[in-house]
């Protein structure tokens, strides 16, 4: 592509050079500027017009057809120039495009995404960096103009047909993840790839909730809703923020808090208030009772600070936070363990 580039800068430069030239050693033999200008257009165009006075020198003859081989020569240096600059580049976009397609023909056991937006550069990046391969599928090829120079398998076109979808390997896929903006869109891929595979696992978003069990019963096998997950993490930055806040530098928050809720187990925080029977106990000698089960976790003092290394030998005080992990129906009964004592006067309970 450079070379191609640098035949036409030297092919112009030259061809200009040569114009001028000619025009000068034209205007030294006494001509008119109009009439040197008008018999170098003529003469390197061969276009033959006749010339504008006659050519009896035989200087000036030598000279003139030395004009027609250098002009010539010029503009067909130009011209190679440019058309190998368009083969060129067609050429590099025939080799690209059976380049892709020869790796995404020998992948395996690999994962299609269909949408390049928002959701899916996220999921993308995620991807890359576990080390799957993957293939991107996305009709706006402007989108994916960026992925393909970083490396990754790119194809322009619509995954609700078939052809797309093939042409992605989906035959040989173990997962598809169609992440567009579209619930409608996301139905009709669900519906086309459980057609074409129907062992592969597919993961659908669903922007609404009540498109989840269509999706569901078009063949996905996992479907997410962003907004329901955005939801449950404001509100668990809102009940839970100690929690958040011990688990803010993992890289995967989001999925360590949702496998623990799947398998009914929960971290929870107990603030410690000023009457409670904890309040000068060390942390690891506490007990919530028989059939309580819990792991402590961490304590964050009134201050902020968060013991984590040594959490069972820390004093309790008024105001602290335990952060522990306890199955989530002994919630309500750790919530009542902590609870201040109740104080009696005269038989009345305060």
């Amino acid at each position: 592509m450079q070379s191609s580039l640098r035949k036409v800068v030297v092919g112009t430069l030259f061809f200009v050079a040569s114009c001028i030239v000619a025009i000068v050693g034209y205007m030294l033999a006494g001509w008119t500027v109009v009439e040197a200008v008008y018999m170098v257009t003529i003469t390197i165009f061969g276009v033959g017009y006749g010339e504008v006075r006659p050519i009896d020198d035989p200087t000036l003859r030598m000279f003139t057809m030395l004009v027609i081989i250098s002009g010539c020569t010029s503009s067909i240096y130009v011209m190679g120039g440019f058309v190998q600059l368009i083969a060129e580049g067609e050429l590099n976009r025939f080799l690209g495009a059976r380049r892709m397609t020869n790796g995404i023909e020998r992948l395996t056991g690999h994962v299609i995404v269909c949408g390049y937006g928002r959701v899916g550069r996220i999921l993308a990046t995620e991807l890359s960096q576990s080390g799957q391969q993957f293939v991107l599928i996305d009709t706006n090829q402007e989108r994916l103009q960026e992925a393909e120079t970083s490396g990754l398998f790119v194809i322009v076109g619509d995954a609700t047909e078939e052809r797309v979808l093939e042409s992605a390997g989906i035959a040989k896929a173990r997962v598809l993840a169609t992440v567009l903006p579209d619930d409608t869109a996301n139905v009709f891929i669900t519906l086309t790839a459980r057609e074409l595979n129907s062992s592969i696992e597919i993961i659908a978003r669903g922007e609404s909730p009540s498109t989840e069990k269509k999706l569901l019963r078009s063949g996905a096998t996992r479907v997410v809703l962003p907004a329901a997950i955005g939801a449950s993490r404001i509100a668990r930055l809102i009940s839970r923020p100690s929690v958040e806040d011990i688990l803010k530098n993992s890289d995967h928050q989001e999925s360590i808090t949702d496998d623990l809720e799947q398998m009914g187990v929960r971290m929870m925080e107990l603030c410690i208030p000023p009457n409670s029977e904890l309040v000068g106990r060390e942390a690891g000698s506490i007990s919530f009772g028989s059939g309580i089960q819990f792991v402590l976790i961490a304590v964050r003092s009134r201050n902020g600070t968060v013991n984590r290394d040594s959490p069972v030998m820390y004093a309790i005080q008024p105001g602290d936070t335990l952060i522990v992990l306890a199955p989530r129906t002994v919630e309500l009964d750790l919530q009542r363990v902590v609870k201040p004592r109740d104080i009696v006067y005269r038989g009345a309970r305060a």
